[in-house]
């Protein structure tokens, strides 16, 4: 058969390359997401292993990666029945020897070897019985004239082994791309940045880029390769960010909040309970300037567990109704709403401001009442978890909207917001999930954002320690302690998303085992759980609230919104099951007093490597940003194009942890662009914009807070 490729080749089908037939295509497009000649020229090795250097089996150990031995087979057996049948090998070299196992492909690699004959094998190597093992090896007759060949960095590609049963292992899709280098030229892998950032940064060219990453010829010509690639993603993700940002700030009309009025001034002269930090009045500052400017705000809000975020959203929600426009704040919870009604009730005392709650539970009556008041625009604030963007609630005029702990809505519910108005409300995100400055950079570059640093006067640090299941009696008596002084305790549980049944069960057994140490009538203790009504969890919250309780025995329901100042003691159990941010939010619960706090993570003696480290940021600091920093390390900053929040960004080589320098150098580069040049339209930018025309990429819900 004879094919044509198209003009532009990188967009030729996979199949239309020599190796690849029907069944290997839709392979690779199952697989591997290989659709295109493009798709497989961006499937980048793991790793290169220098094909003439050979391992000794014997030096091999524990912590030996992959490996390249060379030997003899000294025998060769195939055990097993059905499911469990494989075929082992054993090579021999003078220092030791090594077992290759295969599960698949049996009866192709018994034609392949022989008994006695002399082979290169090379792969992961494992330890059965304290013996070296290297399954599904790629092996390969020993030839004298290879073995003394020049050294050559052969690459080792990611696969699958449904792939590998169709002949297409890590080296078969080596050749594959081997083929499609040769049809390529730099025309097809043409410049996307701009000549003078080249010569700055002394990168290689974009196509020598791509022949080195697949092919080096050293491993400096690999590390150029990769360092031009990684700027490349990090700098078109800058790009898009700062691209949605400028528009907004160019193009969006906003609302203009003019002038400070009687609530805003009576409030801030007679009703606020504490002195404002100087991060609060930073803050205010920046939300005042954004909102008298005559563009749409979209701030992100950055403050640590307690950092007085409320105070800071009501007084701008006051200050809009200064100038005759209502106000909408949004919560993930009816707990955390109800809290935040109730502490802007007590905040605003007798101020002439008409709040209302509107959550799930919200009556027939109730919300009756509360739809017409947003109508004819009676109602200053509306505070409620995602009920109030339900189509039925209609504003007569809204201005401010805040979305409180926004990672726990989807981005696409916080777009509802929008749509509230015919000019769209300035919008606060908030979040006491601290993010890293990387993070906020890549992730947030698209909203301007706030830092609140600092602590109300009177909070003092939390101590927080790491306690074994022997323990427990101790931890057990230190509650009491605490009690006996009176205080209050926390006892929290792990939720387990694939059971609520266990889940409950856990809980419950935690519970009696409470009991047992702090039995009745002496101690009492509350309990919520995902199981119970809201109305049954608001008057267990409310018992424990005032007093009535000593202890509050839950799941992570309580994770956020709860303030209970008298409450000393968290114990977290199985504390390794939990993410940092999580066991961060559960901790602030506590120190919300003026009284020393405790928090103690009790876990078992068997913990992994990750929750060890999880453990040890925990007792070593209580700087949610220092904490955030560590879990973005762990756990990956999520794809924050799109509108998955957890897992790694979409970038192939970059790693905005590792890469924090070349990030700066990045951001630096998209602003010096763009402040010469915002429409990206002169001769020596071309390449860029040319560049993202042909990658115009996903919906942009980044542009949404």
């Amino acid at each position: 058969m004879h094919i044509t490729f198209s003009a532009a080749i990188l967009n030729n089908p996979i199949e239309y390359l020599h190796g690849v037939n029907t069944i290997r295509g839709d392979m690779l497009r199952k697989e591997l997401q290989v659709f295109t000649f493009n798709d497989l020229l961006n499937h980048f090795p793991l790793r290169h292993v220098d094909r003439t250097k050979m391992d000794k089996i014997g030096a091999l150990t524990y912590q030996s990666d992959y490996a390249q031995v060379c030997g003899r087979i000294t025998d060769i057996e195939v055990l097993g029945e059905k499911r469990s049948k494989r075929l082992v090998a054993h090579l021999q070299d003078e220092s030791g020897e090594i077992e290759l196992v295969w599960f698949q492909g049996i009866n192709w690699i018994q034609k392949a070897i022989k008994e006695g004959g002399q082979y290169i094998a090379f792969g992961k190597v494992s330890f059965f019985m304290n013996r070296p093992q290297i399954s599904h090896p790629e092996i390969e007759v020993y030839s004298a004239e290879k073995a003394a060949g020049k050294s050559f960095l052969e690459p080792v590609y990611p696969t699958t082994e449904k792939l590998k049963s169709k002949s297409l292992n890590g080296r078969a899709i080596g050749k594959l791309t081997y083929s499609l280098l040769q049809l390529i030229t730099e025309r097809d892998i043409p410049e996307n940045l701009p000549e003078e950032l080249i010569k700055k940064y002394r990168f290689i060219s974009r196509y020598d880029a791509y022949r080195f990453i697949h092919f080096p010829p050293s491993e400096k010509h690999y590390e150029h390769a990769v360092r031009r690639i990684k700027f490349e993603e990090l700098f078109f993700a800058q790009l898009r960010m700062n691209l949605i940002k400028s528009s907004r700030h160019r193009f969006s009309k906003g609302l203009v909040f003019d002038k400070v009025g009687d609530l805003f001034n009576s409030f801030y002269n007679q009703y606020l309970p504490f002195s404002l930090t100087n991060a609060q009045k930073r803050v205010l500052k920046e939300i005042r300037k954004d909102t008298g400017s005559g563009k749409q705000m979209n701030r992100l809000l950055q403050g640590d567990v307690g950092s007085g975020k409320t105070i800071v959203a009501l007084m701008m929600m006051l200050l809009a109704a200064d100038n005759g426009f209502q106000s909408v704040m949004m919560a993930p919870t009816e707990i955390l709403a109800q809290q935040h009604y109730n502490s802007v009730k007590s905040l605003l005392k007798d101020l002439p401001v008409y709040v209302k709650l509107l959550t799930g539970s919200s009556s027939s009556k109730e919300r009756r009442e509360i739809l017409n008041a947003c109508e004819t625009g009676s109602l200053h604030i509306l505070i409620g978890t995602h009920a109030v963007i339900e189509d039925k609630v209609q504003f007569s005029n809204l201005g401010f909207a805040v979305v409180d702990e926004q990672h726990k809505f989807g981005v696409a519910q916080r777009a509802q917001l929008w749509k509230k108005n015919s000019i769209p409300p300035h919008v606060l995100v908030m979040t006491a999930t601290p993010i890293p400055r990387t993070l906020a950079l890549t992730a947030y570059g698209d909203l301007d954002y706030s830092v609140m640093d600092e602590l109300p006067p009177g909070r003092q640090p939390i101590h927080t320690v790491h306690r074994l299941e022997n323990k427990r009696p101790q931890v057990m008596d230190f509650v009491k302690e605490q009690i006996t002084n009176q205080r209050q305790a926390y006892i929290i549980y792990p939720l387990i998303e694939e059971s609520s049944k266990l889940d409950y069960e856990n809980l419950m057994k935690g519970y009696e085992e409470v009991k047992s140490f702090f039995p009745e009538p002496k101690y009492w203790i509350s309990m919520v759980h995902g199981k119970m009504s809201a109305e049954q969890k608001e008057v267990n919250m409310q018992r424990f609230a005032k007093g009535e309780t000593n202890i509050m025995v839950s799941t992570t329901v309580i994770e956020v919104g709860v303030n209970v100042p008298n409450a000393t003691v968290m114990v977290i159990e199985s504390a390794e099951k939990f993410g940092l941010s999580q066991l961060h939010q559960l901790r602030g619960r506590v120190g919300r007093g003026t009284e020393k706090s405790f928090c103690i993570l009790l876990t078992g003696p068997k913990i992994s490597n990750d929750a060890r480290e999880r453990l040890k940021i925990m007792t070593a600091t209580n700087d949610g940003f220092k904490i955030a920093e560590k879990d973005l390390e762990l756990r990956g900053p999520g794809d924050i194009e799109g509108t998955r929040q957890s897992g790694i960004l979409n970038f192939k080589l970059a790693n905005i942890v590792n890469d924090k320098v070349m990030l700066e150098a990045a951001k630096e580069a998209v602003e010096n662009l763009l402040e010469t040049d915002p429409d990206i339209n002169m001769a020596e930018n071309l390449p860029v914009k040319n560049y993202l025309n042909q990658h115009k990429g996903k919906t942009a819900w980044s542009k949404i807070s």
